[in-house]
């Protein structure tokens, strides 16, 4: 029983998300596209790592800076941490928390240690929901899963 409950939670939260992906543009500006790859290894115990990108006709002729951040929610939507850029990269160095960093269009890694933000505690099993925020907009939600 315990397990239709957290299937229907997960449906739940996934359907009721806000759409993401869509970008709120206005027409004369440029596009800002962000793709996100699924976070890797996956499943994971106890760290991860995951990749986007930053793109679009907004990026040609030096497109400028985009304020980034990055969240793990669990999948009552809920921020469960931040993950931390991962190598330096675009003048910003590496290791910080991935909340609205500028950055330049390019590629780019997080690394999430497994643990609740700033509380110290591990993250328990389950799923798990990573959302890229450039500038507003948010990329396609990516599921992934703690498995201890």
């Amino acid at each position: 029983m315990r397990y239709r409950w957290s299937a229907l939670t997960l449906v739940l939260a996934l359907v009721l998300m806000p759409r993401v992906g869509r970008a709120q543009s206005q027409a004369a500006a440029p596009k800002t596209e962000v793709r996100q790859r699924q976070n890797y290894p996956n499943p994971f115990n106890p760290e991860t790592w995951g990749t986007f990108s930053i793109d679009g006709a907004a990026c040609g002729a030096g497109g400028g800076t985009h304020r980034v951040s990055v969240r793990i929610y669990n999948i009552l939507m809920q921020v469960v941490a931040v993950p931390q850029l991962q190598g330096g990269s675009g003048g910003v160095a590496g290791g910080q928390p991935f909340e609205k960093i500028l950055l330049p269009c390019g590629q780019y890694t997080w690394y999430w240690n497994g643990f609740y933000g700033p509380t110290g505690k591990e993250a328990p099993s389950g799923v798990y929901i990573v959302l890229v925020d450039v500038d507003g907009r948010k990329s396609a939600p990516v599921k992934m899963t703690i498995k201890k």
